[in-house]
């Protein structure tokens, strides 16, 4: 049974590896040489060329990454490696949660070193070269240590107490371990921009003003509760701008880039934030936590039925039954399914952002918001055009062209 399971795991990630390649095959075939008609009014033919090169990079070197991650894979299956880091983490201790955080920290130190080539040349080439790039030496380098301090507190944390339930509450650990998870969750949720983002980013209120003014002045209109307005230094990392809504009742939060104030005007500015209320009103951002909990839980009780089979750790070469290298296995195993509902959520992503769309053209207005629409597209040199599979398998927001078709109607 284990050769099975073998076979099985390395058809699913040369599967996986041969869908993305046809996806961006199919992805890159949209591009035109001239400016498509979609696209006037939208891009210049200078801006279209610069696009269109600016994603041929990208994917060209997306290849090669994704190239590189699969053969490493591919090597440490064929060569037992994962097999080989167990017995050498066993040579230092037998205990399971140290055994464990051993074994993945090792994984995870490795492929940040490996993979590490193409962040800086992604941030400091290819950004670099588009005009995108803000990022100095001495902040990427804050930030992958204060990166790596975070991962090792909190992931280490959440799964030393993972793992100890594994030990201790026998087969219906899963359930534990989904509380925790959802708690965790949930605290996130209401946290994450008031604990995790000040670590990276300076987060100020909105200085008084018209801006500030007329955002109240909408926000009492629709009857949304306000007291989170901040403004985040995007731009001492990058030239492209955005905006997020976080947080549950009194904790949640708006905020706006610096970059997306300084290129817009402040009706878009309205309609921007418009359609981020509009994500709270029609109750998304619930929606996706609870959706996120209930697949967390389909998630760990599928490992609970699995987790204990030898044959798992056995196809990827060891020699008895291994908790970690059994994690390794069903995470393989359950990649088809992962990706099922990945594409669940993305569909429901793409609905919601229509919603929150037509939210911001009932409240407010919808042609500011076309506007501000086309000014980001046209900044971040995205593709108008994208191919109808590749937007399936991988947008979490409606095409352009989509969004403002919508909203003209």
């Amino acid at each position: 049974m284990h050769q099975t399971i073998f076979i099985i795991i390395v058809s699913i990630l040369v599967f996986n590896y041969l869908l993305e390649r046809v996806l961006e095959y199919l992805n890159n075939k949209t591009w035109s040489n001239e400016l498509p008609k979609e696209a006037e009014g939208i891009y210049d033919s200078e801006k279209y060329k610069k696009a269109r090169e600016y994603d041929r990079i990208n994917s060209r070197f997306g290849f090669l990454t994704s190239t590189f991650s699969f053969l490493l894979m591919i090597g440490m299956l064929f060569f037992d490696g994962f097999a080989f880091l167990d017995e050498f983490v066993r040579n230092y201790t037998e205990h399971p949660i140290l055994m464990a955080l051993l074994f993945f920290g090792i994984l995870a130190v490795a492929s940040d070193i490996l993979t590490e080539p193409f962040s800086l040349y992604s941030t400091f080439v290819i950004e670099e070269k588009f005009g995108f790039n803000r990022t100095t030496v001495k902040t990427y380098i804050f930030d992958k240590i204060k990166s790596a301090i975070l991962g090792a507190i909190i992931g280490g944390g959440l799964f030393s107490l993972f793992v100890w339930f594994y030990e201790t509450a026998g087969e219906y650990f899963w359930l534990y371990a989904w509380a925790l998870v959802t708690v965790f969750m949930l605290f996130m949720a209401m946290f994450y921009s008031s604990l995790i983002v000040p670590l990276f980013n300076k987060l100020t209120p909105l200085e008084e003003g018209g801006l500030r003014t007329e955002i109240e002045d909408y926000c009492k209109k629709v009857g949304f509760k306000l007291n989170n307005l901040f403004v985040i230094d995007g731009s001492k990392r990058s030239t492209k701008a955005n905006a997020f809504f976080s947080g549950l009742g009194p904790k949640k939060k708006i905020v706006l880039y610096d970059t997306l104030i300084e290129k817009h005007t402040n009706d878009e500015l309205l309609a921007v934030l418009a359609h981020e209320v509009g994500h709270y009103k029609k109750k998304h951002t619930r929606t996706s936590i609870f959706i996120s909990v209930l697949q967390t839980g389909l998630t760990l009780y599928l490992l609970s039925l699995m987790i204990n089979l030898p044959q798992f750790s056995i196809a990827l070469g060891a020699e008895k039954q291994s908790f970690h290298i059994g994690i390794i296995v069903f995470g393989m195993l359950y990649s088809p399914l992962s990706m099922i509902l990945g594409l669940g959520m993305n569909i429901l992503s793409r609905k919601n952002e229509f919603e929150a769309d037509a939210y911001a053209k009932e409240t407010y207005k919808g042609e500011p918001l076309r506007t501000a629409l086309k000014k980001l597209s046209v900044d971040n040199l995205s593709n108008l055009t994208p191919h109808a599979a590749y937007v399936f398998f991988h947008y979490s927001h409606p095409p352009l062209l989509k969004r403002l078709k919508a909203l003209k109607t």
